[in-house]
């Protein structure tokens, strides 16, 4: 079976909708969290990529050879991660990629509309909740 996702250009089989959520690590289920599949986190990484003048498929781990040690950005704890498992993000990293993450929601919005566009603004934001909590909790962000 084929499904469309939300970016027309895109098809998946059931079996790539594996997916990854990140939440905080206060061991608390009712925290606020946010998931994608893994196909859909992508796309979101690499407009996040995109954003901050690169292309995530050149980098080293996806696919390019281009060092991170290259790329300064507050996002790169996000971007530069696998998808599933890989060492929690700290407090001190979603207090870093905050600001810029809420500076990248505000830029999308000015862009011209478009439904993927709209589903990474939601997921951006969710994901701001989602960083703001582990900083005011000062807990860890995992990945899963």
């Amino acid at each position: 079976m084929t499904l469309a996702l939300a970016d027309p250009v895109h098809f998946a089989s059931e079996e790539d909708h594996v997916g990854l959520t990140l939440f905080p690590g206060d061991g608390d289920i009712s925290s606020p969290d946010v998931s994608w599949s893994c196909i859909r986190f992508n796309a979101f990484r690499e407009r996040l990529a995109q954003a901050e003048g690169f292309n995530l498929p050149e980098m080293w781990g996806f696919g390019g050879d281009r060092p991170w040690s290259n790329i300064s950005t507050t996002l790169k704890p996000l971007l530069d991660h696998p998808d599933v498992g890989g060492d929690d993000l700290s407090t001190a990293d979603c207090a870093a990629m905050l600001p810029r993450l809420q500076a990248i929601i505000g830029e999308w919005q000015e862009e011209p509309d478009d439904p993927l566009l709209q589903q990474h603004i939601q997921d951006a934001q969710q994901l701001t909740v989602v960083l703001r909590f582990c900083v005011d909790e000062s807990v860890e962000l995992i990945f899963l």
